[in-house]
């Protein structure tokens, strides 16, 4: 009985993780496209643009939207979404910066 209970736990944790694993590559693919259709590259740290896109699919699951996960939500859904993914500041930023400020998009150099 033990075994199979280990099983099962081994089983729903790897269900969890593959869900987990789709939702952040569906994300990913998401963020890849807007960029490009935008004429910018993702952030080519590989840790930086998982943690934000991390972020993005932890706050869409919470709370249903993908608010920037650097930013801090007000808890007034009208307001929150100036900070729902793109955010509305995030194509100045890119222009005077050279990158959002969660460093999710950049400028092509």
């Amino acid at each position: 009985m033990e075994t199979y209970l280990t099983e099962v736990i081994i089983q729903v944790r790897s269900d969890s993780m593959s869900e987990k694993n789709a939702d952040e590559a569906e994300m990913l693919k998401w963020a890849k496209g807007y960029a490009k259709k935008k004429g910018w590259v993702l952030n080519t740290d590989e840790k930086q643009i998982s943690t934000v896109i991390r972020g993005l699919v932890r706050n869409k699951k919470k709370f249903g939207r993908p608010y920037c996960p650097c930013r801090l939500r007000s808890g007034d859904e009208e307001k929150d979404l100036a900070i729902e993914c793109p955010c509305v500041y995030h194509k100045d930023e890119v222009a005077h910066d050279g990158h959002c400020h969660c460093n999710l998009y950049f400028k092509k150099t």
